[in-house]
């Protein structure tokens, strides 16, 4: 039986691979809430939402769909949502948050293609009160409404995943500056040297 360092180890080696935008990701998302509307229990779950890259049209990403996820009882999650999605195949982590907004976890889960065992869709389920989380959906409004600052990401990403191919944590990290320089208000073309 794996552990959780060993489980955690092996989640951050997977590839990181950017891929021309698909027109399917929205209807992937839309299935897989359907799914998780059906599989668990009435009340346990709240709003559902499309975020990240996937969320944008015409934005390029790594193909996997990110869902934001409203829970009201992490004791009712844990106790509920977890032997479900579990049962399923889906990874499970009791995940840390970074920064200073809200909670210091969240639930997190990975579903992956049974064949190819690639990552097929994030579930991050937070708190309504999470702020830290659901601010990112500000971000994911920002690039539906503003091109140039989507290609930029575009642009910014493509390039992490060439140097980290294999670090998903390095990855995620050099993005986070263009992010927060974005929903400062502070972000240029030319302070991420493009």
């Amino acid at each position: 039986m794996e552990t959780l360092n060993e489980r955690i180890a092996r989640v951050l080696k997977d590839e990181v691979a950017i891929e021309p935008y698909d027109p399917a990701w929205p209807a992937r998302f839309a299935e897989e809430a359907a799914h998780l509307r059906a599989c668990l229990p009435a009340g346990v779950i709240g709003r559902i939402e499309h975020f990240g890259s996937t969320a944008v049209p015409g934005l390029d990403a790594k193909p996997i769909i990110d869902m934001l996820i409203e829970v009201f009882d992490f004791d009712v999650a844990k106790a509920t949502i977890v032997p479900v999605l579990e049962a399923q195949g889906y990874d499970y982590f009791w995940r840390p948050t970074f920064g200073d907004h809200g909670e210091p976890f969240y639930c997190w889960f990975i579903k992956r293609d049974h064949a190819t065992g690639q990552r097929t869709h994030h579930l991050h389920m937070v708190l309504p009160t999470f702020a830290g989380h659901w601010d990112r959906l500000r971000f994911r409004d920002v690039l539906i409404a503003h091109s140039e600052v989507a290609a930029q990401y575009a642009s910014l990403k493509r390039q992490l995943a060439t140097e980290h191919a294999h670090d998903r944590a390095a990855y995620t990290e050099g993005k986070s500056r263009f992010v927060a320089a974005i929903m400062s208000g502070q972000a240029t073309t030319q302070s991420f040297g493009m």
